[in-house]
């Protein structure tokens, strides 16, 4: 796990050390640069060492000086490919590093490397022989990518932070981008904060040639759902005991590593599947556990932890995040924050990653389970919002949902007033961002509220609506897995989890994106990730001779700490939630207002806000002059 920079054309090593500078978190242990000013060419990289320490320092060079490499991340089948790489001649220098596979992997199969590899990464390879820089991203985006192409430069870098540190390099606000943030609650790709930078989608390359940086981006993976007529004529159990040796396969690969490796539990079925693995696979010694309560009941899973720890012998390190520890903790993050996010879940698991730190260097998390596995409540209320649908007229629609405002406001954990109120909003539209909706902090009317300029709807739910109606099955289950995975875990939760990780110069994991078990998934047919109302159907099937009754039974129990209570009752007054990029003044004060007096739980809009006010005010950011009408273009030509 490390940081990532560089460029091609104009710039000096003062640029290049600027943007270094700002990746010092992602890597603590080591740093280094490679150049040729002569070609225009510079690379930075800051490591944390994971895999072989003592032999694994970057940019990494070819013994003939014709290849150099500059990386972020792991690749699990490292093993495997280096021993088809020596079998075909290729002689390694280090010992046991993935980084060099890279280098020979490149030299042997070209730009297919990346389908041959298993892992997450970014990485860019400059090939001197063609004078070309390749980069790529993992297939879900796990490792970030961030690049731009202005003034004849192409630069790229681990975060915006760090890509703006090239003197060269501006920054402007796009206002479209700003009213996506707020639709989502996070930015797809290849969306970012500012004009003219982008992020690399996940299982993407990018190319670029010395001389003429126009970048060139391709697609070489995509994530699709292909339910296999032979997978569902085999038997239940059969294919239960596949994804237990595909699971168990995958958490062992995650496991490889020369620093200590522990992993987070929440007492939950993914985190305690992962953690059953890990404990088999050590049955010597203890496996390191973490675990973060509240002391809001309603939101603490620690009790579960406890019970799952003591079930398998972990070695469990517990700690309790309490009201008072929120706001320094909350604006330790948004003092840090590269790009704004509205997860109020980015405080604990920042929390979380910290305390891991203090005794491991890497940890393996759970997450790509509840989107492969249809695992969120969303999946349930699909059933239920498609029946209203056909059922309801919309007159009476917006009768019950006046009726559905007058009810008391709480400000628990997923309150029913909370969840109905979402339901009926997003049934207020069209069934293709019935999920964004669900889940942003805005859903289109407030959007068209909340700005001064409001784009149109289809060019604000874009990346939505195009991954519902290019859905190949006709089905709103698989629709719905279609949108979490490749929309809501890429730019939401493996941002989060990343940014969180590497704040505290922590490796994060995630065993449920194996690829061999990631194919074993999509071609389940659908009864088998999700039963009539039953999330997760044959993980828990294959996970139900392992795990606890009780742990196999739970139901999905996320990890917010509570926003809601502290909006109210923290440091927080009306100057704290001022209109910003575009937005009415008379619109962000009424939905503070409303939520301060408990009328109505504003907890989304109001952090997203304060995030992104934060952000802003931190990096002296002014709002652009270019109309949110026009919808950004992805920098460079896409085939």
């Amino acid at each position: 796990m490390c940081g990532i920079a560089g460029f091609i054309g104009r710039g000096t090593l003062a640029d290049l050390q600027r943007m270094s500078d700002c990746l010092k978190h992602r890597g603590p242990d080591g740093e280094g640069t490679w150049l040729r000013p002569d070609e225009g060419v510079f690379l930075a990289h800051r490591r944390l060492a994971i895999i072989d320490v003592a032999g694994g320092a970057q940019p990494m060079v070819t013994g003939d000086g014709k290849l150099v490499v500059v990386y972020n991340g792991e690749i699990y089948n490292h093993i495997e490919l280096r021993r088809q790489l020596e079998s075909l001649g290729h002689r390694f220098q280090s010992d046991h590093c993935d980084t060099e596979v890279l280098l020979h992997g490149y030299r042997q199969w070209g730009e297919q490397l990346p389908d041959r590899l298993n892992g997450m990464w970014a990485f860019a390879l400059y090939d001197g022989v063609r004078r070309r820089m390749f980069l790529s991203r993992d297939r879900f985006g796990q490792k970030p990518l961030f690049y731009t192409y202005q003034n004849g430069i192409f630069a790229f870098a681990s975060e915006l932070s760090s890509l703006v540190g090239h003197s060269e390099i501006n920054a402007s606000l796009a206002p479209l981008s700003i009213q996506k943030y707020f639709a989502y609650g996070f930015l797809p790709a290849p969306h970012s904060l500012y004009e003219s930078i982008y992020k690399l989608p996940g299982g993407h390359n990018l190319s670029v040639d010395a001389g003429r940086p126009l970048p060139v981006v391709r697609r070489y993976w995509e994530f699709r759902l292909e339910p296999s007529s032979r997978m569902a004529a085999r038997d239940e159990e059969e294919l239960a005991e596949e994804l237990r040796t595909l699971l168990r396969k995958a958490v062992e690969r995650h496991l490889i590593s020369d620093v200590p490796v522990g992993l987070f539990l929440s007492g939950g079925l993914d985190s305690s599947a992962i953690a059953y693995f890990a404990a088999e696979s050590s049955p010597t010694r203890p496996t390191w556990s973490f675990c973060v309560g509240f002391d809001a009941r309603d939101f603490d899973e620690s009790a579960h932890a406890s019970n799952v720890a003591q079930a398998f012998g972990t070695r469990h390190v517990q700690s309790f995040l309490r009201a008072a520890e929120f706001e320094p903790l909350a604006r330790e993050v948004v003092e840090r924050i590269d790009e704004p996010q509205a997860d109020s879940s980015l405080l604990p698991t920042s929390y979380l990653c910290r305390i891991a730190r203090q005794n491991v260097t890497v940890a393996l998390g759970g997450d790509g389970a509840d989107e492969l596995f249809c695992g969120y409540d969303t999946f349930r209320a699909m059933r239920l919002a498609a029946q209203y649908a056909r059922m309801i007229p919309r007159p009476v629609h917006e009768a019950i949902r006046m009726a559905a405002a007058l009810l008391p406001t709480r400000f628990g954990y997923m309150t029913f007033d909370f969840r109905l109120r979402r339901l009926l909003r997003g049934l207020s539209y069209g069934r293709e961002i019935w999920n964004p909706v669900w889940l942003g902090p805005l859903g289109p009317a407030e959007l068209a509220e909340c700005f001064v300029e409001p784009a149109d709807p289809e060019c604000i739910y874009s990346e939505a609506i195009s991954l519902w109606e290019g859905c190949p099955q006709d089905d709103a289950i698989d629709r719905t897995t279609q949108f979490y995975v490749k929309l809501y875990l890429q730019d939401g939760i493996l941002a989060k989890i990343d940014r969180a990780g590497m704040w505290n110069s922590l490796e994060v994991r995630c065993p449920f994106l194996d690829m061999e078990l990631v194919e074993f998934i999509r071609r389940l047919p659908r009864q088998l990730r999700f039963r009539k109302s039953q999330t997760k159907y044959l993980l828990r099937q294959a996970m139900r001779p392992l795990l606890p009754p009780a742990v196999v039974s739970r139901r999905k129990h996320g990890f917010p700490f509570p926003a809601a209570a502290w909006l109210r009752n923290g440091p927080f007054r009306e100057d704290s939630f001022l209109a910003i990029c575009g937005q009415r003044t008379e619109f962000v004060r009424q939905r503070w207002q409303r939520h301060r007096i408990g009328r109505s739980d504003e907890r989304l809009f109001l952090w997203s806000q304060w995030v992104l006010g934060q952000y802003l005010s931190r990096s002296n950011m002014h709002f652009a002059a270019t109309s949110p009408h026009r919808a950004q273009q992805v920098g460079g030509v896409i085939r």
